[in-house]
């Protein structure tokens, strides 16, 4: 599992964990992953550590070889790493929008092309993608973050049908407002400016309201049930909802509600 130190990727380590699930936990903040590793070794599993910038391409490539010298092989893979970037598109730099791209969806196409031979060994595998909200609808001020999510969901659901005949299944996770700290820590670009940017955050971190641990829950159940969307939390089954029934004018009611 990638992002694995901290908010939902914790969660959900720690839910399967209590299913008696061993983990291979993987993220860029070692000291981060060594806390989650060590509160979520009492539940008695098997976990190994992995260092792992999921931009790097080299890194991703070791690393099934380091998860199979720790474990006999890959049931789930959880590709739940990402980051934020504020600002619109005419605000973002090239850079930016290449480096959010580069961990949120280039980071799910080289963790399942690494890992989808192991998949395929197993009896029953499952991948496990995480979109966003922002994967089903398009808020101004996210034109980079949105794009990453709706790749990811294009992608998932093109490789599930790929992969019909096999004995692999493909999730999408879209969480809703989950209580992390990606808003907190999400980049901002140059051109914003400070106070436009602290706007902005108080307006999205004000509909963070479900805890990581609800959130983890409802993924892994999600998972068990095999499930091929996973709408996580009741503001994502009323934005979907909403997009269904008014796909090109969902913002003139969402928008409203976010000020």
């Amino acid at each position: 599992m990638t992002g694995a130190a901290s908010g939902i990727g914790r969660a959900i380590a720690a839910a399967l964990a209590r299913r008696g699930c061993h983990l291979a936990l993987a993220d860029i903040d070692d000291a981060a992953l060594e806390g989650a590793a060590e509160e979520i070794a009492a539940s008695g599993v098997r976990i190994s550590r992995h260092h792992l910038d999921v931009a790097d391409t080299a890194a991703v490539a070791a690393l099934p070889q380091q998860v199979t010298a720790k474990h006999p092989g890959v049931d789930v893979l959880v590709n739940n790493a990402g980051v934020a970037l504020f600002g619109t598109f005419e605000q973002v730099t090239a850079g930016d929008f290449e480096w959010l791209f580069a961990i949120n969806f280039w980071g799910v196409v080289r963790m399942t092309r690494a890992f989808l031979p192991l998949l395929h060994e197993r009896e029953e595998a499952r991948l496990v993608n995480m979109s966003s909200v922002f994967g089903l609808i398009a808020p101004p001020g996210q034109t980079a973050y949105s794009a990453s999510k709706f790749a990811v969901r294009g992608f998932s659901e093109a490789l599930r049908h790929e992969l019909t005949r096999t004995r692999i299944g493909v999730t999408v996770v879209h969480p809703g407002g989950v209580a992390t700290s990606i808003v907190k820590n999400a980049r901002r670009s140059a051109s914003v400016a400070e106070a436009e940017a602290e706007g902005r955050h108080r307006s999205f971190e004000s509909f963070l309201r479900l805890p990581p641990e609800a959130a983890g829950e409802i993924i892994v159940r999600g998972i068990e049930n095999r499930k091929a969307r996973v709408l996580v939390g009741s503001d994502a089954k009323r934005i979907a909802l909403i997009e269904r029934l008014r796909p090109v004018s969902y913002w003139k009611l969402i928008g409203a509600r976010i000020k």
